[in-house]
């Protein structure tokens, strides 16, 4: 029975939290953010922002594409917390450390992010030219 439960411990994702901050418009980094998560292929299950520019994100991914996904998430703007890039970091070393056992197993990260909206964080007010 012991070694039932180990092995079935095993075979679960690894499933991460995590938050991060970002000056893009939250629309426009959904699209960026969901564009680059399936070009690496992995799968967006959820995408959403509410009223106050908190996006929302749950995906997954092979973790053989761990590197990549991390790579884009910084690329597309995103300032991960420090518990962020630290489980990040540990993901991809664990997966090319045993690339062979794992590097088919899936991870699942749940993505919120605050934006700041560009007029918020520059002070400037966007309005319709007169």
């Amino acid at each position: 029975m012991v070694e039932k439960d180990a092995g079935h411990a095993m075979s679960i994702p690894w499933a991460l939290q995590m938050k991060a901050i970002s000056i893009e418009e939250p629309g426009h980094l959904i699209q960026t953010l969901t564009g680059a998560i399936l070009g690496c292929g992995g799968w967006v299950l959820s995408r959403g922002a509410n009223d106050n520019g908190t996006v929302n994100m749950l995906f997954e991914f092979e973790r053989q594409a761990c590197v990549d996904i991390y790579s884009i998430l910084i690329a597309s703007g995103l300032e991960l917390s420090q518990s962020g890039h630290i489980r990040f970091t540990e993901l991809c070393h664990c997966t090319r450390n045993q690339q062979r056992d794992c590097g088919t197993e899936i991870a699942s990260i749940d993505l919120e992010v605050q934006t700041f909206p560009v007029s918020a964080s520059t002070g400037v007010e966007n309005s319709p030219a007169a």
